[in-house]
């Protein structure tokens, strides 16, 4: 490289007008007008554009005339103000003429356009995610992680925190989603794991008193995938020493704070809004319900139970429930093949039906009204408080299935309405979890969160005597519908770990195969202590107003867990097979 690069093309304004300036990038876009060539030079910050002229450089100009899309260059020449000004550039304003320039390297056509707006399949994008990577928007994103983290770091290391990595290949555990493992080759037979979490090498190091730890960490969980969702994953993992849940919360709530203010400007404030567990799945029918609007589930059963419609008598009298949300004022909006299309909708979540009212200038309307008397129909309307112009949306069934049917219809209704406010940021905290939720494959209780979760202490005896409705001292974090971070106060008692081990049906013996050595560790002088860990990629998907996690990962995985760019994962050959001991059966 004869010329050095003296600036970013982005970082140029009308006050550098009349400086020599040496800028690098990739073209963008080059529009010959016979003695003129105008080249828009990109690089990280922004695009300059550039202006061959071959009554000032008749040499720049003949190698202008070379450049194709994507070839890489350095251009130096003398900025001037823009006689057409481009307002929809920050750049806009100014250009840059110029007397010299290097062709660094060529590029033959790009497969996929460098711009915002390119419309290919996300596969595409992947396979040539080098080139997905050097658009606008997807560079912003990656930018902001990075400022995202860069805060995360400072705040907490401000705070007492001390980052401490722990080891990626570790001991296979149960901790809700399947391991990814790894053969030893120098131990044929057996394997590593890569971890779900740091959770057990966090907690000791609260034993080791090291007190307020803290990790931007990457974790494996071999699940099925969703937007949302990535095989893996960075979290933020925090821990500390000689807490309660209230201490926990009212620092990460200081956290976010600060993440949103530094990286985007938005002051939150705080405290943040809480719900229990039950508050939350009663009125939204979602452990992490988005608060932006309004559709709360409405309680029916005590209105419905004797009326002569049996789909609604029957779930009440089996020990379910029927709930209903008012669609509040966009009743018109909603067609009968619309209505369709939503009752199609809630079966996906197990919901048999979807039964429906409107009321009309004429009256109410529903296939269902000529099953309530007069007194009943009143009733219905008075409790779920509709009038004129609304929309109500029943769901008969067992509890979970009401909670999960119409806890997503809600959403899907309010995306229909657009009323979705992606600039809008509600974020809550959803606080006493069950302990346990019951297996239905294993017939058997198993932990909401993880085995190393406190019960509440007035619900320790009910592990044993009424599991179901032990809570936890648990909190997760909500922002505008999705999970970003969970945690809890953790048993720091080898005892009462070992009764919740006992509680969730491993002996003894299978409890110290799988976890002595932290239960060794609680012999020897534990504190109690508690954490929590933020989801990065979530975290960042919504303040970059994302819909997909990949969007803010550099280099993700497919909805498959494959990646397009490498082709991995791949078969082993016989040779690395046999240097691990290991043979492939594949199932058909």
């Amino acid at each position: 490289m004869n010329l050095k690069r003296t600036h970013m093309c982005g970082n140029l304004n009308k006050d550098n007008i009349g400086e020599i300036v040496t800028l690098s990038g990739w073209v963008q876009k080059r529009r010959d007008l016979g003695g003129l060539i105008f080249v828009d030079l990109r690089d990280r910050s922004g695009i300059m554009q550039m202006v061959f002229d071959n009554k000032v450089s008749e040499d720049a100009f003949k190698e202008a005339e070379k450049l194709g899309s994507e070839y890489v260059i350095t251009v130096k020449g003398k900025i001037y103000e823009r006689e057409s000004k481009n307002p929809n550039m920050p750049t806009g304003d100014i250009e840059v003429f110029a007397d010299d320039i290097e062709i660094l390297n060529q590029s033959q056509t790009p497969p996929i356009y460098i711009k915002d707006d390119d419309d290919v399949s996300e596969n595409l994008r992947l396979k040539y995610r080098y080139l997905d990577l050097r658009k606008s928007k997807m560079q912003k994103n990656l930018i902001l992680r990075h400022k995202v983290a860069q805060i995360v770091r400072n705040f907490l290391s401000n705070e007492g925190f001390l980052e401490i990595e722990t080891p990626m290949l570790t001991k296979t555990t149960p901790e809700g989603a399947r391991d990814y493992l790894v053969p030893s080759r120098v131990n044929p037979g057996k394997f590593f794991a890569l971890p779900q979490s740091p959770q057990m090498f966090k907690q000791l190091l609260m034993v080791s008193g090291m007190e307020r730890y803290f990790q931007i960490v990457k974790c494996f969980r071999d699940e099925d995938l969703r937007a949302d969702r990535q095989p893996e994953f960075t979290q933020i993992d925090c821990e500390m020493s000689f807490v309660n849940a209230e201490d926990v919360m009212a620092i990460n709530e200081k956290l976010l704070q600060t993440v949103f203010k530094e990286a985007l400007n938005i002051d939150i404030a705080l405290p943040f809004d809480r719900l229990t567990y039950e508050e939350a799945m009663e009125r939204f029918g979602s452990d992490k319900p988005d608060t932006r609007f309004g559709f709360e589930l409405v309680d029916l059963g005590e209105v419905i139970k004797d009326c002569g419609f049996k789909v609604f008598t029957s779930a009440i009298e089996s020990g379910g429930a029927v709930k209903a949300i008012n669609v509040k004022g966009h009743g018109d909006q909603f067609s009968r093949k619309d209505i369709t299309k939503l009752e199609d909708y809630v079966k996906n979540y197990g919901a048999k039906g979807l039964a429906w009212l409107k009321i009309t200038e004429e009256g109410v309307t529903s296939p269902i009204a000529k099953f309530f008397t007069e007194e009943e129909m009143a009733a219905v309307l008075k409790t779920t408080n509709a009038e004129q112009g609304d929309l109500v949306l029943f769901v008969a069934d067992k509890k979970q299935v009401v909670y999960d049917a119409l806890g997503h219809l809600r959403v899907e209704v309010a995306k229909i309405l657009n009323m979705l406010d992606k600039d809008e940021f509600k974020l809550l905290w959803v606080t006493e979890f069950p302990l346990f939720e019951y297996d239905e494959e294993e017939q058997r209780y198993a932990a909401k969160h993880h085995p190393f979760t406190s019960p509440m202490d007035e619900d320790i005896e009910l592990m044993v005597t009424n599991p179901e409705k032990a809570r936890a001292k648990a909190y997760d974090i909500v922002l505008n519908g999705y999970e970003i971070g969970g945690g809890s106060i953790r048993i720091h008692s080898s005892e009462l770990q070992q009764k919740m081990f006992k509680a969730l049906g491993f002996s003894e013996e299978e409890a110290w195969e799988k976890f002595g050595f932290l239960l060794e560790a609680f012999k020897y002088g534990t504190p109690p202590h508690g954490g929590i860990a933020f989801g990065l990629d979530r975290l960042v998907m919504l303040l970059t107003k994302e819909d997909n996690i990949r969007q803010v990962i550099a280099f993700p995985k497919t909805q498959n867990a494959t990646c397009p760019l490498t082709n991995a994962p791949t078969f082993a050959d016989e040779r690395q097979l046999d240097e691990l001991s290991v043979r492939v059966h594949i199932k058909e």
